[in-house]
């Protein structure tokens, strides 16, 4: 059972660095779930944790990247909102309206659910990284500085 939510985590992980939602962050859990029977997994984690902490470093390097994240969050919570109200299809839909929010209240509480979590990484990368590129660190400076140590101030 174990393994076949790793290998889920890892296809939505994959899906989602196309799509919305925290890929990086699903492709590191599911990787993390199969590195406790694979070793080929394990072998993979680091990597993976790395570049998901260079993007959230990256992430909030510039005030235009924290505002367009809060946006993107908010339009995310926003469409969810929308999807579990599910109003009638507007008359210039061009299919036919079966296809008009597809998915229903399942898929609007994802995309809240992906909007909240959207909102506590870009909490989280602020708190973490923007203290540090503020002191005129680069983001691997600020990786590297904010190990989970708190008393690591080098």
């Amino acid at each position: 059972m174990l393994e076949v939510v790793g290998w889920l985590l890892v296809l939505a992980g994959i899906a989602a660095l196309v799509l919305p939602g925290p890929g990086l962050l699903m492709l590191f859990a599911g990787l993390f779930v199969l590195s406790q029977q694979y070793e080929w997994a394990e072998r993979r984690l680091d990597p993976v944790e790395r570049r998901a902490m260079q993007a959230a470093a990256e992430g909030v390097r510039t005030w235009p990247r924290i505002i367009g994240s809060g946006l993107g969050a908010v339009w995310l919570l926003g469409i969810g909102v929308v999807w579990c109200v599910s109003p009638p299809a507007p008359s210039w839909w061009p299919v036919d309206d079966r296809w008009w929010l597809f998915g229903g209240l399942g898929t609007g509480i994802t995309l809240i659910a992906s909007g909240f979590l959207a909102f506590g990484l870009l909490i989280y990368s602020y708190k973490r990284f923007r203290p540090q590129i503020l002191a005129g660190k680069s983001s691997e400076q600020a990786i590297d500085n904010t190990d989970d140590d708190p008393t690591n101030d080098s």
